[in-house]
């Protein structure tokens, strides 16, 4: 009877080992040897087998699992993209000019503030109620109440000078204004390259913002302007969240951390930048949980995320995606956030189809945070460098 029992032992470890190497094999996530405990792992394109031996496919050597216990884990070493055969890495195009390119995105939007403008300005002499008309188009786009007064006051003495101008001339006019409120003289350059170590991007908003795939947008035009960058995928409490950003990673060939569904998402940030230490790629990118800025513990957390991650060096960037479509509602997300967290720049998303582009001035002019990017459709390669005279220019439209 013993013998019996020892031969279903035998038999049933043997299916348990058969299963596991069946499902190692199928799967596209290498285990980072340290964080096997915590459940952290590391996701890249795998290069295509050109031998039985995988040590000889990465030129690694073999490791003795039970020497890991006892020694520090060994830098992480990415291997080249290379895409499995018949997978072709997706080539971005470089970040400049991308707003003067995806400019007719913003055509459907222009009616509610750029060419409201236009057609109140043309008018032959311009009396009381038309002056409130102007009013209410920037405050229906958005624009805010300082700005509005502002805009107003200017157009008011420029119109008395320009009493006979043309289409083009008024045009120029409501462009000028607008650039100017836009705040054309602040600081958007985005911090994603250091000396000597990784830009850290960390990258925090509300729920259904757009937020994941902004990460993945921004990623894509790291790599496009020939950028290296790893991904962070700390919102541990939607898996769809980390598959979406792997998903985005494996299109251009970049690595993805990400950790087990619940899991702690501060780990999986400070992963993420070791991770990026180690291989010495220019940008670490790391996607936050989609966080209820009425919730406090969520933001408490999300400072927690910062602070871990600091123990690694500065984190360069904050970004904080906000949904255009979401009006001045979007200035108290966005100030609630700046308790949590120094925010150092903005995106928008949304802004094409039925989006109110003023809320770029009210963002700015209220909380001194400058918009950086600004997303302009659904395309992978729709979230462009904030331009302000180029978004204004795309906001009225020609004549």
């Amino acid at each position: 009877m013993e013998f019996v029992l020892i031969a279903l032992a035998i038999l049933v470890v043997a299916l348990v080992l058969g299963v596991s190497l069946l499902v190692g094999r199928g799967r596209r996530t290498t285990r980072l040897d340290a964080d096997a405990a915590a459940g952290t792992t590391l996701t890249r394109p795998r290069p295509p087998a050109t031998t039985a031996d995988p040590a000889a496919q990465s030129g690694a050597t073999a490791v003795d699992p039970a020497s890991l216990a006892e020694a520090p884990a060994p830098p992480v070493e990415l291997p080249p993209a290379e895409p499995e055969p018949g997978l072709v890495f997706d080539t971005p195009p470089p970040s400049a000019g991308r707003l003067v390119r995806l400019r007719s995105r913003l055509a459907r939007s222009q009616s509610s503030l750029g060419r409201g403008l236009l057609t109140v300005l043309s008018r032959e002499k311009l009396t009381e109620d038309d002056w409130e008309e102007v009013e209410e188009t920037l405050l229906a786009a958005d624009v805010g109440v300082a700005a509005t007064t502002q805009i107003v006051q200017r157009l008011r003495t420029q119109t008395l000078v320009l009493a006979t101008a043309s289409g083009t001339q008024l045009r120029d006019l409501v462009v000028r204004e607008l650039t100017a409120v836009l705040g054309p003289d602040l600081d958007r350059t985005l911090a994603t390259e250091q000396p000597g170590r990784p830009a850290v991007v960390l990258v925090v908003g509300v729920n259904g913002a757009g937020k994941t795939t902004t990460v993945g947008k921004i990623a894509r035009a790291l790599v496009g302007d020939g950028r290296s960058v790893v991904l962070g995928a700390a919102d541990t409490f939607r898996a769809a969240a980390a598959d979406q950003l792997e998903t985005w990673g494996e299109r251009v060939g970049v690595p993805t951390v990400r950790g087990r569904e619940g899991g702690d998402p501060a780990s999986v940030a400070y992963e993420a930048v070791r991770t990026g230490i180690d291989a010495g790629v220019d940008t670490v990118l790391v996607d936050t949980a989609g966080r209820l800025h009425t919730k406090s513990g969520l933001m408490d957390e999300l400072g927690k995320v910062k602070r871990v991650v600091e123990k690694l060096g500065p984190v360069d960037e904050v970004l904080l995606v906000l949904d255009a479509t979401t009006g001045q509602n979007g200035v108290v997300q966005a100030r609630v956030f700046t308790e949590a967290v120094t925010v150092t720049g903005v995106v928008l998303t949304k802004l094409d189809g039925t989006a109110k582009g003023g809320i770029v001035v009210a963002v700015q002019r209220e909380l001194g945070i400058p918009v950086k990017l600004v997303g302009l459709g659904e395309g992978p390669d729709d979230l462009a460098p904030f331009e302000p005279e180029a978004f204004a220019e795309a906001l009225v439209g020609n004549v």
